[in-house]
């Protein structure tokens, strides 16, 4: 297994598009940190127009934390592209070229090749959401430091205690993790039923654009079932950021408001990379190979 799984993320790694993906995101974290340098005044302003006289905040709203959540909210709607990308080529590209056909030709469990594929796309996802921390929490940190974190909610305002606030957003990376993973398998099992990369990814993306509209969309008849759909559950990772409050409505440092959602949610998360693995690896095992 470990050497079909070194052999996987070489192939992976080889490829240049591989590395236009962690480009991609240097220059799109970038190009936001550059403008909220150059015109970060102009932005909070406009944020907090609306609450002006209403109440002020003590401290740098614009920080490392607060550039990092506008981060998040902007590339976790994009990502899934960049993975679809590598994850949707696994088995569609090795099929296109006629060397997944060579690579059963020798007496190698299908059960283990399909596996390191996944694990290699995995990684791979894993990688990618690592970097987005680095650039995006650790990086901001660096160039506009810390302090309390300023979110806007729809209805509401909440203020994190900058003690408060790393964890939740370990927990916001590794619940990200869960989402972006359920993509990267989505990706992988779509790249089952095509002999060219194009298709899957198409269908990658088609179906997490179709499941986000249904997510989004309130009608009844969709409500039955939103809960089942994964695209329901990949923001959930905001839920890292609401606190419950006391009865003289006091943020209790420390908690979560609903910790039962997330636990939700990933659970949903976690039987969707299950059950796309899983077909994945019942389709490899029974498919037959002709290219």
């Amino acid at each position: 297994m470990w050497t079909y799984l070194q052999v996987e993320l070489y192939k992976i790694f080889r490829r240049p598009r591989t590395y236009l993906s962690f480009v991609a995101i240097t220059a799109l974290i970038g190009v936001i940190q550059l403008g909220l340098l150059v015109d970060g005044k102009e932005y909070t302003e406009f944020v907090m127009a609306d609450f002006a006289n209403t109440f002020s905040v003590d401290g740098k709203i614009l920080n490392g934390y607060f550039i990092c959540y506008i981060i998040l909210q902007l590339l976790l709607v994009h990502v899934p592209l960049l993975i679809a990308l590598i994850a949707a080529d696994m088995i569609s590209g090795e099929a296109n070229m006629g060397t997944l056909r060579i690579l059963l030709t020798k007496p190698q469990s299908r059960t283990a090749i399909v596996t390191a594929k996944f694990l290699a796309a995995a990684i791979y996802t894993l990688l990618l959401l690592i970097w987005i921390a680095v650039l995006g929490l650790f990086v901001s940190m660096a160039i506009f430091g810390t302090d309390d974190l300023f979110i806007m909610k729809s209805s509401y305002v909440v203020i994190v205690k900058e003690s408060d606030i790393f964890w939740r957003y370990a927990g916001a990376f590794c619940f990200a993790a869960l989402a972006m993973l359920t993509v990267s398998s989505l990706g992988f099992f779509l790249s089952f039923f095509a002999e060219n990369s194009i298709g899957p990814i198409v269908a990658t993306m088609s179906v997490i654009i179709v499941f986000t509209i249904l997510s989004t969309m309130n009608i009844p008849i969709f409500n039955i079932i939103k809960p089942y759909l994964f695209t329901s559950h990949m923001i959930t990772w905001k839920e890292f950021f609401d606190f419950k409050v006391n009865d003289a409505n006091e943020a209790m440092v420390g908690s979560i408001q609903y910790p039962e959602k997330i636990i939700k949610s990933a659970l949903v998360l976690i039987i969707h990379i299950i059950g796309f693995a899983g077909a994945s690896i019942l389709l490899f095992r029974k498919k037959d190979i002709l290219s």
